[in-house]
C-alpha cells in the first residue's frame, strides 16, 4: 500500500476548517443590536438592563479600557426554522487565542436572570431546541472591555494596567451577532474527527491503530458531500463508528477529568473585575451542569463564592442548588488560593479557618482537598496545617514550571516540617486549564512518573482566567475518550473520588520531605515592596488586636470586636492571593492594596488603642504602661502582658570617632566599627571574643544589580543578574545622630538612601533603618552581610518553624535555590556560635560561601533583597520612598533569632496609665511560641491559644492561664475540640519538633 498518510492528514485539517466546522451553524440571520456605555465603574444589573440604548452595527468599535457596555440583541426566528435547534452567536470581537485575557460578557434574559457567560471559546447561547417559527428573541449582554495586558509580544510595559493611566480609545470591534441554526449531527461529526485526528497524531507512525484510524477518517471524508455537509454528516459518522467503539487496553492510564476554571482573584485585572469573571463562569458552569448529567465542576476560593453571594445573588442561587446536587464541588478549603511562601504563621492557618468555615456554613461541606494549582512554591508548613484543618489531600500543578530540575513524582506523600504527611497529586497533564486534546492526554500518559505503581491522574479541565471554564466540546471529547483504543480512559468525576481511588491503589507512594520549591518566579519574594510591607504589618496588627482585645475582654469586659476582626482578617487573606502578595498584578491592584492596608491598619490601631486604654487604667495618674505583644518577655515586661515602666539599667552606648574616619559604637556587649564609607567593617562580640564580619569585608553593604529577566519581569530573577554588581560605597554625609547612632546618606542613579545604624542599650544587636527614595528601573537592590561563619546551611524562618537550606551548590537542586524565602530571620551558625539577621518586612534573600585567599577561612555572605524595578505588568513598580528595618545579631542561637524576629516586628507600646497587666496565658519555655491569643470565633467567650515548638526539638510545658478556667480542650484550627485535657493548675502539653497545638480554655 502506498503511504499517503500526510495527504490524508492535510485533507482532514482543511475539510474540517473550511467545510465541516462552518456547517455546524449552516443558516443564520443577523440580530439587531443596541448599546448603552456605562460611565465609570460597573452598575447594578437592574440599572444596566433599564438604561436607554442606541443602535450599533457589527464592525463598529466599542469599549474603552476597563469599560462596561450593555448590549441588547433582538431578532425573530425565521418561519422555515420551525422545529429546529436555534442558537444566538454573539461575538464581541473576540480573539480566540486569548480566552480569559480580553473582553467578556454575561448574557441575561429580559427578566434579568443570567443565562451564561460569553468568552472567546464560548460564543453561543441556546435559544431553543424545537423553536417555533416567528419566535421573538431578546437577550441582554453585560460586556466588559478588559484590555489585553499580556499580548502576543508579552511583557511589554503598558499603561493599560490602571484606569487612572489608560487611554479612552475603544479596544474592540463588534463582530458576529446572529441567530443561527445549530446542526448537532455536524457538531458531533466535528468532535469525532477532532478526537480521532488528535489521537492519530499521538500514536507511533508504525502503529496499526494509527493506520486504522487514518483509513476510517479517509472513508468518512469521502462520505461527506462538501456542498451538503448537513445532509451527509450522519453517513460520515457511520464510517467512524468502528474505530470509535474499539475499547481501550486493559492497562490504559485512567484520567479523572474535573471541570475547572482557574480564576485569579486579581492579576491582569482588578478585584472588581474578578467578581464579574466568577459570575460569568459560574453561570456557564451551572448551565452546562443542567445540560450534561455526567459533568462535575470544582471551584476553589471561598472568597469567590462570597463575592457572587454578595454581588450576584441570582447566580449564587444556581450555584447553591448545583452544590446541593453534588455536582458543583467546592474544593480547596482556603479563603483564596494564596501564596504560601510569604503569609505568616497565623495568616496561613486562617486561610484554612475562614475558607473551611465558609464551606461548612454555606453548604454543610467539609472540604478535604487543598487545591493550589498555580501558587509559586509551597511552604513546608503546609502538610501539618492541612491535617489540622481537617483536610487530607493536596493538589498542585505549578511545580511543572520549574526550569532546572524535573520533579520526580506525580503522586506522593508530602512530609512537612513536623513530620506530618499529606497525600499529594501533581497532574502529569501539566496544565490546570486542560482541553482534553489528544496531545494533552497523550502527554499525561507519557509524563506520568508513577507507572507500574499507580494508574490514575487528574486533569483540571476548562478555560481559566475568566475564559469561561469547561465547554461542551471538552465534554464531548471526554465521552469519546472514556474507552477508546490508543488513549487513556477519561471520566469526569469529583476530585474526592479520584483521591480515594489513587490513595487506595498507591498507599505506599514515595515521600518528598520539605518545601516544594518552585525553580522559577523567585522575584515574587521582592516585587512590590509596599504590598509585602502592608501584609507583614497587617498580620502583626491583627495579632495585637486579638491579644489585647481578648485580654481586655477578660479583664475589664471590653467588647470583643468579633465582626471587625473577621472582616479584617478576610481583607488581609484576600490580599495574600498568589498574584497580589507576590507583586505580580497590574498597578490598579497594588494601588488598591495599599489603600486596603492603610484602612486595615487604621481600624486595627483603633481596636488596639481602645483595648490598651481599658487595660492601662487611669491615664491621668502620670505613669506609663509598657505593653509587650511578643511571645517572649523583654526588659522586665512579661510576654503577652504589660508592666509599669521603670528606668532602664542597660549599659550606656559609647559613640566615638574612628581612626581614619567613621565611628566606633560600643555598648559593652558589641563593639561596632563603621568606616569612612559608612560600612560596618567590624561587629566584635565582646562576650565571646569573636568577630562577626569576615576579614577584609564590609557588612550592611548595599549592592545594585542589573535585573532584566528573560521573561516574566515581575515574577523572575535569573541567575545571571549576579554577573554585574555595583557596590554603593560613595558617601554624601556621615554623622552621629542625637541618640548616638550613625547616619549615612548616599546617592546612586536617580535614587537616594539614608541609613541609621545604632546599638541599643543592653542588647547584642546592631539595628539598621534604611530609607530609600527609589527611582531606578530594571535594577535589584540588596543589603549584604559577609560573615565570618563556616556553615553548609542556614536556617530560614517559615510558618510555625524554620527550615534549612544549603549555602553550597553541590547539586542542581541546591544551585536552583539561589533566591529563597525567609520570614523574620535567617540564622547561620557554627557549633557554639551563630549570627542572625532579622527584618521587619523583607522576604527574599540569598546566601553564598567563599573560601578566603590562602584558605584562611570561609566567608558566608547573606543578602537581604530590598527592592526591584520591573516594568511589567506595572511599569512604575515601587517608585518612591520605602523604609526597611533589619538588624544584625551576633552570638545568636536559634532561640535568639526567633526572639529578635518577633521583637523587630512587635515593638513595645507605651500607654498612659498605672496598671500592670497579667498575661492571659504564660508559657515557661521560650522554645514554645504563642502565635495567637484570641476569643473563640463562635462568640462563646472561650479563650483560644495557639502554640508551636519553634526550635526543632521536643518540649513539655505547662500552659498557665491568668484567669479561672472551667475546662480545656485541644482543638483543630477551626477551634473544634479534638479531646479534653486537664486544666487544674495549668494545661500540660507535649510538643514534637515544630508541632502546632491549639488549646481552647472555657472560662469558669
Amino acid at each position: 500500500m502506498h503511504n499517503d498518510r500526510s495527504i490524508t492528514e492535510a485533507r482532514l485539517k482543511r475539510v474540517l476548517d473550511e467545510r465541516i466546522r462552518p456547517a455546524v451553524h449552516p443558516e443564520s440571520v443577523p440580530l439587531a443590536v443596541s448599546v448603552w456605555n456605562a460611565p465609570g465603574e460597573p452598575v447594578p444589573v437592574a440599572e444596566g438592563l433599564a438604561a436607554e440604548r442606541v443602535p450599533i452595527r457589527t464592525g463598529e468599535p466599542w469599549g474603552p479600557p476597563w469599560g462596561t457596555s450593555w448590549f441588547t440583541v433582538t431578532g425573530t426566528v425565521p418561519p422555515e426554522w420551525a422545529g429546529r435547534t436555534v442558537e444566538a452567536l454573539l461575538d464581541l470581537g473576540f480573539d480566540e487565542n486569548m480566552p480569559g485575557f480580553q473582553c467578556e460578557g454575561l448574557v441575561y434574559r429580559p427578566d434579568g436572570s443570567p443565562v451564561k457567560g460569553l468568552n472567546p471559546r464560548n460564543q453561543w447561547v441556546r435559544v431553543g431546541e424545537k423553536v417555533a417559527g416567528g419566535e421573538e428573541v431578546t437577550l441582554h449582554i453585560e460586556a466588559s472591555s478588559n484590555p489585553v495586558i499580556l499580548d502576543y509580544h508579552p511583557f511589554l510595559p503598558t499603561e493599560l494596567g490602571d484606569r487612572e493611566t489608560a487611554d479612552d480609545a475603544p479596544r474592540y470591534r463588534l463582530a458576529r451577532m446572529d441567530l443561527a441554526v445549530f446542526d448537532r449531527t455536524v457538531w458531533e461529526l466535528v468532535l469525532d474527527l477532532e478526537v480521532l485526528g488528535e489521537l492519530m497524531a499521538e500514536l507511533p507512525v508504525d502503529a496499526p491503530r494509527r493506520w486504522e484510524i487514518l483509513r476510517a477518517v479517509e472513508r468518512a471524508l469521502d462520505a461527506v458531500d462538501l456542498q451538503d455537509v448537513g445532509g451527509t454528516a450522519e453517513r460520515a459518522r457511520e464510517r467512524l463508528a468502528g474505530v470509535l467503539s474499539a475499547p481501550a487496553h486493559a492497562s490504559a492510564h485512567r484520567i479523572s477529568a474535573v471541570g475547572h476554571a482557574h480564576i485569579d482573584s486579581a492579576w491582569l485585572w482588578p478585584l472588581r473585575e474578578t467578581v464579574r469573571k466568577v459570575a460569568r463562569t459560574t453561570s456557564n458552569m451551572t448551565a452546562l451542569l443542567e445540560d450534561e448529567p455526567d459533568f462535575v465542576y470544582a471551584m476553589s476560593q471561598a472568597q469567590q463564592f462570597a463575592w457572587i453571594k454578595e454581588h450576584r445573588p441570582e447566580v449564587y442561587a444556581r450555584v447553591k442548588k448545583a452544590v446541593a446536587e453534588g455536582r458543583f464541588v467546592p474544593v480547596g478549603g482556603m479563603w483564596v488560593e494564596s501564596d504560601t511562601n510569604m503569609p505568616g504563621s497565623e495568616a496561613l492557618a486562617r486561610q484554612f479557618v475562614h475558607g473551611k468555615r465558609f464551606f461548612l456554613e454555606e453548604f454543610g461541606i467539609e472540604t478535604e482537598e487543598v487545591w493550589l494549582p498555580d501558587t509559586f512554591g509551597y511552604s513546608a508548613a503546609l502538610p501539618q496545617l492541612v491535617k489540622l484543618a481537617g483536610a487530607k489531600w493536596f493538589l498542585t500543578q505549578k511545580i511543572s514550571w520549574s526550569r532546572t530540575n524535573k520533579f520526580p513524582h506525580h503522586t506522593f506523600w508530602w512530609e512537612g516540617l513536623d513530620g506530618t504527611r499529606v497525600f499529594t497529586h501533581f497532574p502529569p497533564i501539566d496544565t490546570y486549564n486542560a482541553q482534553l486534546s489528544g496531545k494533552e492526554v497523550a502527554h499525561a500518559v507519557r509524563n506520568f512518573q508513577e507507572k507500574g505503581g499507580a494508574t490514575r491522574s487528574l486533569a483540571p479541565t476548562g478555560w481559566g482566567d475568566g475564559g469561561g471554564g469547561t465547554t461542551r466540546e471538552m465534554l464531548a471529547r471526554a465521552k469519546r475518550l472514556a474507552d477508546l483504543e490508543g488513549s487513556a480512559r477519561v471520566t469526569f468525576e469529583k476530585p474526592s473520588a479520584f483521591f480515594e481511588k489513587a490513595h487506595a491503589e498507591y498507599a505506599h507512594a514515595p515521600v518528598w520531605v520539605g518545601e516544594l520549591y518552585l525553580e522559577l518566579h523567585r522575584a515574587t519574594l521582592t516585587s512590590q515592596a509596599r504590598t509585602k510591607q502592608g501584609n507583614r504589618r497587617s498580620e502583626h496588627l491583627l495579632r495585637e488586636a486579638e491579644l489585647w482585645a481578648a485580654t481586655a475582654a477578660v479583664r475589664t469586659g471590653f467588647p470583643y470586636p468579633y465582626e471587625a476582626l473577621d472582616r479584617l482578617w478576610k481583607t488581609v487573606l484576600l490580599h495574600q492571593f498568589h498574584d497580589i502578595l507576590p507583586g505580580t498584578s497590574i498597578a490598579w491592584v497594588h494601588r488598591e492594596a495599599a489603600a486596603a492596608y492603610a484602612a486595615v491598619a487604621a481600624e486595627l490601631e483603633a481596636v488596639i488603642g481602645g483595648a490598651l486604654a481599658a487595660l492601662a487604667g487611669d491615664a491621668s495618674a502620670g505613669g506609663c504602661v509598657v505593653f509587650n505583644a511578643a511571645p517572649h518577655g523583654r526588659g522586665g515586661v512579661p510576654a503577652l502582658g504589660a508592666a509599669v515602666e521603670s528606668p532602664g539599667d542597660g549599659a550606656a552606648v559609647r559613640a566615638v570617632p574612628g581612626e581614619g574616619g567613621g565611628f566606633v559604637l560600643d555598648n559593652g556587649l558589641l563593639r561596632v566599627v563603621i568606616d569612612g564609607r559608612g560600612l560596618v567593617v567590624s561587629a566584635y562580640d565582646l562576650t565571646a571574643g569573636r568577630e562577626t564580619v569576615a576579614p577584609g569585608a564590609a557588612a550592611n553593604l548595599l549592592q545594585l544589580h542589573q535585573d532584566f529577566p528573560n521573561m516574566w519581569d515581575a515574577w523572575d530573577v535569573d541567575h545571571f543578574y549576579r554577573n554585574t554588581v555595583t557596590d554603593l560605597t560613595d558617601v554624601e554625609t556621615l554623622e552621629l545622630t542625637d541618640t548616638g547612632a550613625v547616619r549615612v546618606t548616599r546617592a546612586f542613579g536617580a535614587s537616594r538612601v539614608e541609613q541609621v545604624i545604632g546599638l541599643p542599650e543592653g542588647e547584642r544587636r546592631l539595628d539598621i533603618t534604611t530609607q530609600v527614595d527609589w527611582h531606578e528601573t530594571e535594577k535589584f537592590l540588596k543589603a549584604a552581610f559577609p560573615l565570618d561563619v563556616h556553615t553548609d546551611r542556614v536556617a530560614a524562618e517559615t510558618q510555625f518553624g524554620h527550615l534549612y537550606r544549603p549555602t553550597h551548590t553541590n547539586t542542581s537542586w541546591d544551585a536552583a535555590k539561589f533566591e529563597a524565602c525567609a520570614h523574620r530571620f535567617v540564622h547561620l551558625a557554627e557549633p557554639g556560635w551563630g549570627v542572625a539577621v532579622v527584618n521587619d518586612s523583607t522576604y527574599g534573600y540569598d546566601v553564598t560561601r567563599a573560601v578566603r585567599d590562602g584558605g584562611t577561612g570561609t566567608t558566608t555572605t547573606l543578602r537581604l533583597s530590598l527592592l526591584r524595578a520591573p516594568r511589567f505588568p506595572d511599569p512604575r513598580t515601587d517608585q518612591g520612598t520605602h523604609r526597611f528595618r533589619y538588624a544584625l545579631v551576633p552570638n545568636a542561637s536559634l532561640g535568639d533569632a526567633v526572639r529578635e524576629g518577633h521583637r523587630i516586628n512587635l515593638p513595645e507600646r507605651r500607654v498612659p496609665g498605672a496598671r500592670a497587666v497579667e498575661p492571659l496565658v504564660s508559657v515557661p519555655d521560650d522554645s514554645v511560641v504563642v502565635s495567637a491569643v484570641k476569643l473563640a470565633d463562635d462568640g462563646s467567650g472561650d479563650v483560644v491559644v495557639r502554640l508551636y515548638e519553634a526550635g526543632g526539638g521536643r518540649a513539655r510545658i505547662r500552659l498557665t492561664a491568668g484567669f479561672a478556667v472551667g475546662s480545656a480542650a485541644v482543638c483543630d484550627l477551626l477551634e473544634r475540640p479534638l479531646g479534653a485535657v486537664e486544666a487544674r493548675g495549668g494545661v500540660s502539653l507535649s510538643f514534637r519538633p515544630f508541632e502546632i497545638v491549639t488549646v481552647r480554655l472555657a472560662r469558669a
